[in-house]
């Protein structure tokens, strides 16, 4: 058993599946890829992990071949508690070897005082000049698999460039089918950035998280605790995100400059900004930008593959994917920090924050607010829909009869089902705006019509229930319409703040 540190905050599955492999008793390597977007927290659990079992972690660097081998020397030499002076490699499999203390010759026994955990972080930065690392671990991994006698050790290989990680595991790569574990370091959801920020009011925290995400990396890089209420927001984010001496003002560029396919920066930037700007399908982005669909799929699935967008499928219709911004961050900077930069370069953070601030509500808040309530419904809404929900996610419903198409920020099916199934019962049928003005009957009144229109159409929505989230809240004549119907439900901001599923 790995007694848990007590400054870790939740990450409770992470350090269970790491502890687990970790303590394995079998003989062997074992090899775990760790992967996340940087700040998420990899390097943060990994460190404690490596102290709890008195295991050797290394951070690799931005060095060349040399230096970055005399470095490894240098901490398996501590680690080992030998002369700093005592080891020096000519190559990586040399250099693991004495790692793992697995020696060459079978007739002097493979194992002498090697490391229970070999922790490599940001091993991406040793591939760039050194890519037959993997090679040597699956030379080693095959040894260990041989000798019975080799004791039971962990190798956990970790990186923020998400497209190289993901490669490791790839096709025939040699680590293919070699690894026990891949885990995948995500943000925090909504409810615990609330939690690990320690905001009270859960207006504070949505603004707080439409802008730095549940990246739990940031808390360390602002030097005041957010806001007590809404009024002080501008205050606030004046010290901190818009402010060109904080290290979140260039964040963007820093997150893009991490992953070595995002090389073409005109595009990227041309696409994220579009994006951010509310076109979502490939013909509007493609529209926006200037190119052809089909010359922009290379640069979405790049994009894609380096964790900057998400790509969301239609629920009930096979259609061109949407794309989103995957890091809150990045769209707030497209939205207010690049327009608006020379502005606050010259520190007139007031000037900027009204001229931003349509955009701020249109282009952050909203699609935030869209993806909260998705996220609420598929994971914290619990049993009050009468049936368990599965997929969830955004649709368009073509309207024949009306000529026209509806688009629906939540459409949930039910568990079990996959999306795109013309059969699949609809469960909650959804609507999520960010805006001040309160919902109202009309609007309920738009989700009966859609709900028609998907029964005309053969669709299952015998059971489907209504939603209707709001920021702002609801009108009195909604109000007292939704008391007395089973099939409406009324969510708030609140709501979504206060309400989780066990």
């Amino acid at each position: 058993m790995v007694t848990r540190p007590a400054d870790l905050f939740d990450r409770t599955i992470e350090w269970s599946d790491l502890t687990n492999l970790v303590t394995m008793a079998a003989p062997g390597i074992r090899v775990a890829v760790v992967s996340g977007r940087r700040r998420h927290g990899k390097s943060y659990v990994l460190r404690r992990l490596a102290h709890a079992v008195d295991g050797l972690y290394h951070q690799a660097r931005e060095l060349e071949r040399r230096p970055a081998l005399d470095q490894f020397a240098l901490d398996i030499a501590d680690h080992l508690d030998l002369d700093p002076d005592s080891l020096r490699f000519e190559d990586w499999e040399a250099a693991l070897r004495v790692a793992l203390g697995m020696r060459r010759s079978t007739r002097a026994g493979r194992r002498r005082h090697g490391a229970r955990l070999l922790v490599i972080d940001e091993l991406p930065y040793l591939l760039a000049h050194s890519p037959e690392i993997p090679s040597a671990l699956q030379l080693l991994y095959d040894e260990a698999q041989n000798d019975p006698d080799t004791p039971p050790t962990t190798v956990i290989l970790c990186g923020s460039s998400l497209s190289v990680m993901r490669e490791l595991l790839a096709g025939s790569k040699p680590l293919r089918g070699r690894a026990q574990l891949e885990l995948a370091m995500s943000p925090f959801d909504y409810q615990l950035s609330r939690q690990f920020w320690d905001i009270d009011d859960p207006h504070v925290a949505f603004h707080v998280d439409a802008i730095l995400g549940g990246t739990p990396g940031y808390k360390q890089l602002v030097t005041a605790p957010p806001p007590a209420t809404t009024d002080g927001l501008e205050r606030w984010l004046a010290g901190q995100v818009l402010n060109p001496a904080s290290a979140l003002f260039n964040e963007k560029s820093f997150l893009l400059r991490e992953d070595p396919r995002n090389l073409d920066k005109a595009v990227y930037n041309s696409v994220l900004q579009t994006v951010a700007a509310g076109h979502h399908s490939p013909t509007a982005i493609g529209s926006a930008v200037g190119r052809e669909y089909n010359a922009l799929k290379h640069s979405l699935g790049v994009l894609e593959a380096t964790g900057f967008l998400l790509r969301v499928e239609d629920v009930l219709t096979r259609k061109r994917p949407l794309y989103y911004l995957a890091d809150p961050i990045i769209r707030f900077a497209q939205v207010v920090i690049d327009p608006y930069r020379a502005l606050l370069e010259e520190r007139d953070v007031s000037a900027a924050w009204r001229a931003a601030s349509d955009s701020y509500s249109t282009h952050v808040l909203g699609p935030h607010f869209e993806h909260l309530a998705r996220v609420w419904t598929a994971r914290f809404s619990g049993g009050r829909w009468g049936q368990p929900v599965g997929e969830v996610g955004p649709a368009v419903i073509n309207d024949a009869r009306g000529r026209t198409q509806h688009e629906l920020d939540v459409v949930a099916l039910a568990r079990g089902r996959r999306r795109h199934d013309e059969k699949a019962p609809i469960v909650v049928l959804g609507e999520a705006k960010s805006t001040n003005k309160q919902r109202t009957q009309a609007d309920l009144n738009r989700l009966e019509h859609i709900r028609q229109v998907l029964q005309n159409s053969g669709r299952d929505v015998g059971r489907a229930q209504l939603a209707l989230f709001s920021r702002t809240g609801f009108d009195e004549s909604l109000t007292s319409e939704a008391a007395g119907r089973e099939d409406v439900h009324l969510v708030t901001l609140e709501d979504l703040y206060t309400q989780r599923a066990s």
